[in-house]
């Protein structure tokens, strides 16, 4: 068993029954001209924790580590999507619409591809999601109990989205979560402020929470 110095305290697991979770990496969410900029999002709030996903991806595949990624990705019909999940406020671009890097959010495109800096390897999970959280309408507590996954940790965006919804899924099914902070951001910090706080508080009510540091610190991961 491995044990981390986390918040609220200390996570403890075992590499083998535990994968690595990555949320939602993808160019239209990363890149600059992507689906978020678009939208008035500053980018680069996202991509700054690209080296840190990057060192504990590249870590945890030397440790022959279960690896799952996600993209948020629909149906070229859209039949997926619920209108109200399309019709949602009123942005310049919606779910299927054309965008800079072709149509927004689904499965195939250009932007919706994770980044070149964490693309999958041929071994690892790649999961489309139509909803936010990972568990959704999605095969992924199939494929994690076959391979007796008990503990997850979790990098991605955005923080008090996608991550936070995934995290609540994965605990309400029985899986231990720890966070990797400065792995994961959002396009407002202080949401993420605020996401992180309620995922560690009371007693871990959603998960933990750590530095990416204290993780790569374990002889496993060196």
């Amino acid at each position: 068993m491995m044990r981390i110095d986390a918040h609220p305290f200390a996570f403890e697991f075992d590499r083998a029954h535990t994968a690595l979770v990555i949320i939602d990496m993808q160019r239209d969410f990363i890149e600059p001209g992507g689906f978020g900029e678009s939208l008035g999002n500053n980018v680069a709030l996202l991509s700054a924790i690209v080296p840190a996903c990057q060192a504990v991806l590249q870590a945890w595949r030397r440790a022959s580590g279960l690896v799952v990624h996600t993209r948020e990705a629909h149906c070229a019909d859209l039949s997926d999507c619920p209108p109200a999940k399309r019709n949602r406020g009123n942005p310049t671009l919606r779910i299927g619409d054309p965008g800079p890097m072709g149509r927004i959010l689904v499965a195939g495109e250009p932007g919706n591809q994770i980044i070149p800096e964490l693309a999958p390897h041929p071994d690892e999970i790649v999961l489309d999601k139509p909803g936010k959280g990972a568990f959704y309408a999605t095969g992924l507590h199939e494929m994690l109990q076959a391979r007796g996954i008990s503990h997850l940790i979790f990098m991605g965006v955005t923080t008090e989205v996608c991550v936070q919804t995934s995290m609540r899924e994965a605990n309400d099914r029985g899986y231990d979560c720890l966070l990797l902070e400065d792995c994961t951001e959002s396009y407002f910090p202080e949401f993420k402020t605020a996401a992180v706080e309620m995922m560690h508080a009371q007693g871990a009510i959603v998960g933990w929470t750590a530095q990416s540091r204290q993780l790569l610190e374990q002889p496993a991961f060196r």
